[in-house]
């Protein structure tokens, strides 16, 4: 049962793995560790181009594209597409929103017309340092640069620029301090491709995880896609939450990220969907394609549990709640939030499952979302609880 916005009453039997004749599921609402909303606008529109052609300032087609958009029209696109989340079980996203202020601006509007929760995490407009200056890797932001990241951090939840190799590292450590003194979030893209790597020990002599996690220490850490065997002893050893995107990597034909190791790993392990340009906001597929691949990679049909690749988008969320706030919890219990999606497991294809969450990673799909509900209020659907 649920008053106004609190779970006030749960009666819960014997845990149960199968159904007989179907019913309806009720579990933890998701969350997306890792959105671009932005270049929702652009669906596929990067089709056939290579990381840096698509997504890399300054000529990168999204920031091209993005500054075509109208105000009104980009609005609608980015609300359109909270709506679709919410459709397919999601309530909370982390979201790293190009165009400065003005970026993070357009994003808190579109959330509050949906109530979708958005976790802010904005970047400069544009990259404050010429390639030399990243080359000899010794100046700390101007005074201009450094007046926009104050601006930023007044409106959004924390910062991060597209890799660590976009900025030096004196920009790096006044950003920790900044964020540090006023609690807001950091986070990363690291280890997406080589070049991060490559790049990083062409200015330094060290990649580009090393780096981050010495001076700028990340709450959050993006993709590891081709993290190698010290850098995940790495992640394990700082305990880092790590959002993997598979899909996302996968589209761009980058390798996939090394999720077996990782689950074996110390890290916490969370999921997104990455570019709205790349992939659909929906975890329902995010899930499928990672249990999957997790699967392969530990090549045998036993690992991981179901479970562990379920928590990614659950109850892990555990390790940003400092962050995000008292009332995020990422499971269901007594006094808690009503953070919820209800599935329909009377399908024919769901309700003779003899793995309720095997099913949930493998069979559910948007269609099967009969409510998602966040803090007591319904984002989709509609049911009486």
């Amino acid at each position: 049962m649920v008053d106004q916005d609190t779970i006030t009453r749960m009666e819960l039997g014997d845990p149960v793995q199968s159904l007989e004749r179907g019913s309806w599921v009720i579990l933890p609402a998701f969350t997306n560790s890792h959105t671009h909303m932005g270049d929702s606008c652009l669906p596929d529109g990067a089709t056939g181009m290579t990381l840096e052609e698509g997504f890399f300032r300054p000529h990168g087609y999204k920031y091209r594209e993005l500054a075509k958009q109208s105000r009104p029209q980009h609005l609608e696109h980015i609300t359109a597409h909270l709506t679709y989340m919410a459709a397919t079980g999601t309530i909370r996203h982390i979201d790293f929103r190009e165009q400065g202020v003005y970026g993070c601006h357009l994003l808190r509007e579109a959330a509050a017309q949906t109530g979708i929760h958005s976790v802010i995490l904005s970047q400069f407009d544009s990259v404050p340092f010429t390639a030399e200056q990243l080359q000899q890797n010794r100046d700390p932001l101007g005074a201009g640069a450094y007046q926009e990241l104050q601006d930023i951090l007044a409106v959004a939840d924390g910062f991060s620029e597209s890799t660590l190799n976009d900025l030096t590292e004196p920009a790096w450590k006044q950003i920790h301090h900044l964020t540090e003194e006023r609690g807001k979030i950091r986070a990363i893209h690291c280890l997406e491709n080589e070049g991060y790597r490559q790049v990083s020990l062409a200015i330094s002599g060290r990649g580009d995880l090393e780096r981050a996690l010495d001076f700028y220490h990340p709450h959050l850490v993006i993709h590891a896609t081709v993290a190698n065997a010290a850098e995940i002893q790495l992640l394990s050893e700082h305990r880092v939450n790590v959002a993997l995107n598979p899909r996302a990597n996968a589209n761009l034909g980058l390798p996939l990220p090394p999720i077996a190791p990782l689950l074996e790993s110390q890290a916490n392990l969370l999921l997104g969907t990455d570019n709205g340009l790349l992939n659909s906001p929906n975890l329902l597929a995010e899930l499928d394609f990672t249990y999957k691949v997790a699967k392969s990679q530990f090549g045998d049909a036993v690992r991981p549990q179901p479970v562990e690749i379920l928590k990614m988008v659950t109850s892990n969320i555990q390790g940003l709640r400092p962050l995000l706030g008292s009332d995020v919890y990422g499971y269901l219990e007594m006094g808690l939030p009503a953070d919820l999606v209800v599935l329909d497991f009377t399908r024919p294809h769901l309700r003779a499952s003899r793995h309720v969450i095997a099913s949930i990673l493998t069979r559910v799909t948007p269609a099967d979302v009969l409510m998602t509900m966040r803090q007591g209020k319904v984002l989709w659907g509609e049911l009486s609880l």
